[in-house]
């Protein structure tokens, strides 16, 4: 994560959390004159759409208040859904066993992109098999990882 969106995302936890929601994590994407910023929340309860308006509207004050984000950009509030973008080691130990779509910033045996069983998770590392071979992928070069939802 870099570090404007590392800013962001220490701005924004204590708006979201005092709210009553989990904040699964965010997505920042310069893009030419603009940018997105999309936040993920959860809750036990699940998030509805008037959730998602709700804290768009507390972290929009917040936002305009601080400025953290140069120049203009468009805010997007979200459930993470059912094919969950993964952010954190905690996230991922959630899932274990599950099916997950990993895209890397390098290359592991001339790949970017596999889709498996998560099999384990440590602080620096997960292990994927994907069509019976093992795979260890470093956190820090997954570019994003996704559940993958059961059909």
């Amino acid at each position: 994560m870099g570090s404007r969106a590392t800013e962001v995302k220490q701005l924004i936890r204590p708006v979201v959390e005092a709210m009553g929601y989990e904040l699964w994590g965010l997505d920042f994407h310069p893009q030419g004159r603009g940018a997105l910023l999309r936040v993920y929340i959860e809750s036990a309860q699940g998030i509805t759409l008037e959730d998602c308006e709700r804290v768009s509207h507390q972290l929009s004050g917040v936002l305009d208040v601080s400025d953290p984000i140069r120049g203009p950009y468009t805010l997007e509030v979200s459930s993470p859904g059912l094919d969950r973008p993964l952010f954190t080691p905690e996230q991922f130990r959630r899932y274990l066993g599950q099916r997950i779509r990993v895209r890397i910033t390098g290359q592991v045996q001339g790949r970017r992109n596999f889709t498996g069983e998560l099999l384990e998770v440590s602080d620096e590392a997960i292990l994927l098999r994907e069509d019976h071979t093992d795979y260890t992928l470093a956190l820090d070069a997954i570019e994003r990882a996704r559940l993958v939802p059961p059909p």
